[in-house]
């Protein structure tokens, strides 16, 4: 099983930038579909970006497209999410998402393995 590790989350002012990444482990990972996602309190989890193993296939959600780009590292097992020209809605935990099938899903319910979530708070 995969295991994974988010890192790079914080307090930023609206218009600024960070960059997240999640570090993995296990030998499958090149060949496992990557996601990001994102939950504030009350809400459910919300698809982010994901890009397949070889990185033929990115989805962005609207709600992000032209400011955040999501990519990978086979060979270091690293998945990154740059976020740009950030606004008061993106604040939330980050989560990074795997899944086995290779398969961009946009549903939370598409992914087997998750980690623990990392803050993200853009201030206005």
């Amino acid at each position: 099983q995969v295991q994974l590790v988010e890192s790079g989350g914080g307090l930023v002012q609206a218009g600024g930038s960070l960059r997240l990444s999640c570090a993995a482990s296990g030998r499958t990972f090149s060949t496992n579909a990557m996601a990001w996602f994102r939950q504030v309190p009350g809400k459910e989890r919300e698809f982010v970006a994901g890009i397949s193993g070889g990185r033929s296939r990115i989805n962005y959600a609207d709600s992000v497209k032209g400011r955040f780009t999501i990519s990978r590292d086979n060979a270091k097992n690293m998945v990154y999410l740059q976020m740009n020209s950030l606004k008061p809605e993106d604040t939330a935990v980050y989560y990074c998402a795997g899944n086995t099938a290779n398969f961009v899903r946009g549903t939370a319910n598409g992914y087997d393995y998750w980690g623990q979530g990392t803050q993200v708070t853009v201030s206005s």
